[in-house]
């Protein structure tokens, strides 16, 4: 499911820099495929609650796996809107544009790729990490919508395109909060420790 979603934003960044339908098409069909695998995911957990009625650590790591889950199905979803937004694109011309996408991009791909790392080795401390990153992500988010407020008002021609460039950095935000939200339930199942909007305890 974490190798499907991650290959789901990758496509869609790649039809970004591309400019290329077909890697969008890839988006959309892909996006069946998750959520299917979401819905077989859902019914593994509800079969190992009902029958093996998990206790401690072993109930944390299954109810750690259904969140995860969750989560990486909306990243298929942010994937699928960055390629809408993409496909909006081919229809206006090519300019030069106030995001830094790539580099968003960049982070948010950084965070997945880590907190999928920590998820498999079942590293507390690599997934303590990812949260350190939102922040610079959320930054980079808030940086977006003041550059593309501030071009809208010198030039409103280009206004579609760029909300659609504000849409793709507020999605890439979003990836961003599903790997950290990923990462704080790596870190509640390993240690037992709910570390949700700050919580230290």
């Amino acid at each position: 499911m974490g190798g499907m979603a991650e290959r789901a934003m990758e496509l869609a960044i790649r039809a970004y820099g591309r400019r290329d339908p077909s890697l969008c098409k890839q988006v959309f069909a892909g996006e069946r495929t998750i959520n299917a695998t979401e819905r077989r995911l859902d019914e593994l957990v509800l079969d190992l609650l009902a029958m093996q009625q998990p206790m401690a650590v072993d109930l944390r790591l299954i109810l750690a796996i259904s969140k995860c889950n969750a989560d990486l199905e909306r990243i298929g979803d942010q994937a699928v809107n960055i390629a809408e937004c993409v496909e909006d694109l081919l229809g206006s011309p090519a300019r030069d544009m106030p995001v830094d996408i790539p580099q968003m991009a960049s982070v948010a791909r950084t965070m997945l790729r880590r907190s999928l790392n920590a998820f498999a080795a079942a590293d507390a401390a690599e997934a303590q990490a990812v949260l350190l990153l939102d922040d610079e992500l959320d930054a980079m988010n808030d940086a977006a919508f003041t550059a593309v407020t501030g071009a809208i008002a010198k030039d409103p021609s280009f206004t579609r395109s760029l909300l659609n460039i504000l849409i793709i950095a507020r999605n890439l935000e979003r990836i961003g909060d599903h790997a950290t939200n990923i990462a704080e339930d790596v870190i509640f199942w390993v240690r037992g420790a709910d570390v949700r909007h700050h919580a230290t305890t």
